[in-house]
């Protein structure tokens, strides 16, 4: 199978103006029920093109976990943004991930030239970004930042199961899922809900 060339055009396009290290960031756990959500901030090498990276929803636990090794092995720098359900119940979720964004760059070991970022603008960050729609899609670099950030998260939410195994993070790693929609009725909520979301801001007291 040949690289995906196309979801280099945007890394190109820099490249071709002297940008030397481009930064993906991205994040996961946005439209969680429970749990932090996180964000990666992932600088590769130029024009390494992984064969097979793409958005790590359309990737399974297999690949994601095969590509997650290659990419921090080959990643120049590396930073991750991890923030917890009670900021997010403080600040809300947007906030919350602008937050994450800005830990994961400020986590690099070094500046990046230009920032590619999925869907959103990261305020107060003093480096040329681009927000690109479906980023996590059409680019390379975010596509990478994507992987990281959903396999760093899942691992948080796997650690979690282990604490409140009746609510099976480990499956559905906090989303609205039927089953964990029936575990809320069952079980009420435990710590790592966020209270401030729907329907679990309609539920009962915490456990």
């Amino acid at each position: 199978m040949n690289p995906k060339k196309d979801l280099y055009l945007h890394e190109n396009s820099l490249i071709s103006t002297g940008v030397n290290y481009i930064c993906g960031v991205d994040e996961v756990g946005r439209g969680s029920l429970a749990g932090p959500v996180v964000a990666a901030a992932v600088v590769m090498p130029k024009n390494l093109i992984i064969d097979g990276v793409d958005d790590s929803k359309k990737l399974t636990s297999a690949k994601r976990e095969y590509f997650y090794k290659i990419i921090s092995k080959s990643a120049l720098n590396m930073g991750i943004g991890i923030i917890e359900e009670k900021v997010i119940d403080y600040l809300n979720i947007l906030k919350a991930t602008y937050l994450a964004m800005q830990k994961a760059l400020s986590n690099l070991t070094f500046q990046p030239d230009y920032i590619l970022v999925d869907a959103l603008k990261i305020p107060e960050i003093n480096i040329p970004q681009k927000p690109i729609i479906h980023g996590d899609q059409l680019s390379h670099t975010i596509a990478c930042a994507s992987i990281i950030a959903k396999v760093t998260r899942d691992k948080i939410m796997d650690n979690y199961h282990q604490e409140f195994s009746k609510y099976g993070f480990n499956k559905h790693k906090g989303y609205g899922t039927k089953t964990h929609l029936q575990a809320i009725k069952d079980f009420g909520i435990c710590r790592i809900h966020r209270q401030t979301f729907a329907p679990i801001s309609n539920l009962l007291p915490l456990n």
